[in-house]
């Protein structure tokens, strides 16, 4: 019998030309997609869905209707779709007076391990040819044109834009990746190796691209050994030297002897923000089983939050993906309990 987590391999023979991607290990995270198209038609059919006119009923209620039921039905159209729990489905038509045409806007939302950007394109489409089909008795020279994906977000890819540009309405409701403008930032990896020069640091860089992407002013980075009295120096002369809102602590967060900068943070902190280390725990189980093994945690020392992070570059690109999302909303509010800079 075949371990859960194994992948049966079939005979070379057996392999189809096709495959579907295996999400189980992604995250789920709220992803967001908004997708458009438009349809032109003659002045005579436009006006009659204008005033009502078409014989068929309501044209623009039906699109919308037909919009959501589209993207609903998505995977039975498109073979490798996975099945989503949408979330959201919002169809939105904008009538053009210029040109006799109107625009669909298919917005699709859901938290989910895989994108959304299909449903959100399915439901355009869906729209589009209901309104065709409303609108072909009164023209026949129908056309529809420019079906494209706007924004799609979440995921490790974050906020994706189209290059061609969008909607001003729709740009300022994009979430906004550089929440940690105008916050301070600080980073220290706990590394014997490292510390000695025997193994060249890269949690260290990852910390500073992702901070920077940010916004956030850093204000140092430094390495050192895994030793509870220098971990604990090092955050504290940080904290006073530079009182930055946030100090990521990158390593010592296993179960191993040489592991204890949860323990210092501990005993140095004003006071611990265990909840933080509950939700990168669970999160992290996305990734892998063990991830309950790590002991990683939070705390104040002074107006500073201290973060302890693992000390694998990948692990601290996933853990960041974890909070950044909610991150800079979190520092803000610890500042309004008291921490207010004069």
């Amino acid at each position: 019998m075949s371990k859960p987590e194994e992948v049966i391999a079939f005979p070379t023979a057996a392999q189809p030309n096709f495959k579907m991607i295996d999400v189980g290990r992604k995250r789920p995270t709220r992803r967001r997609a908004v997708a458009c198209g438009t349809i032109h038609m003659n002045a005579e059919a436009f006006e009659a869905i204008k005033n009502g006119k078409l014989p068929k009923g309501n044209v623009l209620a039906l699109a919308e209707a037909a919009g959501i039921t589209g993207a609903k039905k998505t995977p039975d159209l498109i073979p490798m779709c996975h099945t989503l729990p949408l979330d959201q489905v919002t169809i939105h038509c904008a009538m053009n007076e210029e040109d006799h045409s109107i625009t669909v806007y298919a917005q699709a939302v859901a938290f989910a391990k895989t994108g959304v950007e299909m449903e959100a394109l399915a439901g355009a489409n869906a729209a589009l040819l209901t309104i065709w089909d409303l609108t072909k008795g009164t023209d026949s020279n129908l056309s529809i044109e420019a079906v494209h994906l706007l924004v799609k977000t979440g995921g490790k890819s974050g906020v994706w834009i189209n290059p061609n540009g969008i909607p001003d309405w729709l740009a300022k409701q994009l979430p906004d990746e550089k929440n940690l403008v105008g916050k301070s930032a600080a980073i220290l990896v706990m590394s014997d190796r490292a510390s000695k020069g025997e193994y060249e640091d890269k949690s260290g860089p990852v910390l500073k691209e992702l901070l920077s992407a940010a916004g956030a002013d850093i204000k140092c980075c430094e390495v050192i050994p895994d030793e509870a009295d220098k971990i604990a120096a090092a955050i504290k002369d940080i904290s006073a030297q530079h009182k930055p809102d946030i100090l990521i602590a990158s390593g010592g967060t296993g179960p191993g002897p040489r592991d204890v900068t949860p323990d210092v943070l501990q005993k140095i902190s004003d006071r611990m923000l265990e909840g933080l280390g509950d939700v990168l725990r669970t999160e992290s189980l996305h990734f892998t089983d063990t991830a309950w093994l790590s002991r990683m945690t939070a705390g104040m020392v002074g107006s500073t939050l201290v973060i302890a992070f693992p000390g694998s570059p990948n692990a601290v690109k996933e853990c960041w993906d974890i909070i950044a999302p909610f991150i800079g909303d979190a520092l803000n509010k610890i500042k309004k309990q008291g921490y207010e800079k004069a």
